[in-house]
């Protein structure tokens, strides 16, 4: 096998951070990374000792159990939007109510750290919906006779995507009744001008 067979450190590196790239796009990423690092801070804090010169200073609360158990559960649940995408919500609002108990059971949050990580990881997952296929995806999965794969049997596009919906579309009414504030003929935000 002579070098030139080989494949260079820099290709393999390249295709490893694309796949990686591909993988956090199809997930709640920074959701679940957030949401794992305010479980740390949560666990740990309650069971630290702080060392100034010779006095020794514990942090320990009478619930360091259960500032233990909302710690592994917020990694739990991190982990959980990383591997299970399709729970997100669920993971999302159970960050949340378990960053919201923290704030009482956990050195207010371990210090407020854990609470605001906890509190938008938990909307991050929430709030994350899976994107669009790209082009050459969304090419390959056509099923009108215009080569749209999004496109309804009215013509009409619920999300607007910066086209204008067909004309006549929704029936007889057409374009100049579509109140949505997405056709540049209506005004802004569907309101008519006076007069």
């Amino acid at each position: 096998m002579s070098a030139d067979t080989r494949p260079r450190l820099s290709e393999t590196i390249g295709r490893q951070r694309r796949s990686f790239r591909a993988w956090r796009g199809q997930r709640p990423y920074w959701a679940g990374l957030l949401t794992l690092l305010a479980g740390i801070p949560i666990m740990y804090i309650p069971y630290a000792n702080l060392t100034i010169g010779s006095l020794t200073v514990r942090m320990a609360t009478t619930a360091g159990a259960g500032s233990l158990i909302i710690g592994v559960l917020l990694v739990v649940l991190g982990l959980t939007m990383w591997f299970q995408p399709a729970s997100r919500v669920f993971a999302g609002v159970a960050a949340i109510l378990l960053s919201l108990v923290s704030l009482v059971v956990s050195n207010f949050g371990a210090f407020l750290v854990g609470f605001l990580l906890g509190l938008i990881g938990g909307a991050l997952a929430v709030s994350w919906a899976p994107g669009k296929p790209g082009r050459a995806e969304a090419a390959e999965d056509t099923d009108g006779p215009r080569g749209r794969a999004d496109d309804d049997a009215d013509g009409f596009d619920a999300f607007g995507g910066g086209r204008p919906a067909a004309a006549g579309a929704g029936g007889s009414r057409g374009v100049l009744d579509d109140l949505s504030g997405k056709s540049p003929t209506n005004g802004t935000n569907g309101r008519h001008r006076a007069g």
